[in-house]
């Protein structure tokens, strides 16, 4: 046992000197933990003030709400938009115009047809007639491009013209 004593003593000064190195490491490493925490603490504190929010948790909620009202808001614009691409498509946009002497040499090329269609081929021709006495205007209706009254050849004209810039 006195054997053991006497190692002990011997070695007590390098491990005395050894556990103060390790306790002053400790203490470094300690004050440098706490200055990067300050540091954060600071961070954070500067983030979170003004915003009226307590913590991070209640502002990451208020954000995730603020999206989902955002979402909300683009679904109901992008089916907006969708009904008035789809109301645009059924608008009578498309035109094609020929104007012609239907009466050969009595006359100028004041009679006309005019196709007025629609992206799903429907829509109206209208053709006036007009020599020296008298001016005539016929309408017929269009359904996919096609017409229940019979077309003259200028009718048709028109219509293939209008029907090509679809």
């Amino acid at each position: 046992m006195s054997e053991l004593n006497q190692l002990i003593n011997e070695q007590l000064s390098g491990f005395v000197i050894a556990f103060t190195v390790v306790v002053i490491i400790m203490a470094i490493v300690l004050i440098l933990q706490g200055s990067k925490l300050g540091k954060m603490r600071r961070r954070y504190e500067t983030m979170m003030s003004g915003s009226g929010v307590e913590d991070l948790e209640s502002l990451l909620i208020d954000l995730k709400n603020q999206g989902d009202m955002l979402e909300e808001e683009q679904k109901e614009h992008k089916a907006l938009i969708e009904a008035a691409q789809a109301k645009m498509r059924g608008m009578k946009s498309i035109m094609a115009m020929k104007r012609y002497n239907a009466f050969g040499e009595r006359g100028n090329d004041l009679s006309f047809s005019l196709a007025i269609v629609d992206d799903n081929r429907s829509g109206i021709v209208l053709t006036s007639l007009h020599n020296r006495e008298n001016s005539y205007i016929y309408s017929k209706p269009l359904e996919a491009g096609e017409s229940q009254y019979p077309l003259s050849p200028e009718e048709k004209e028109v219509i293939a013209l209008a029907l090509q810039q679809i």
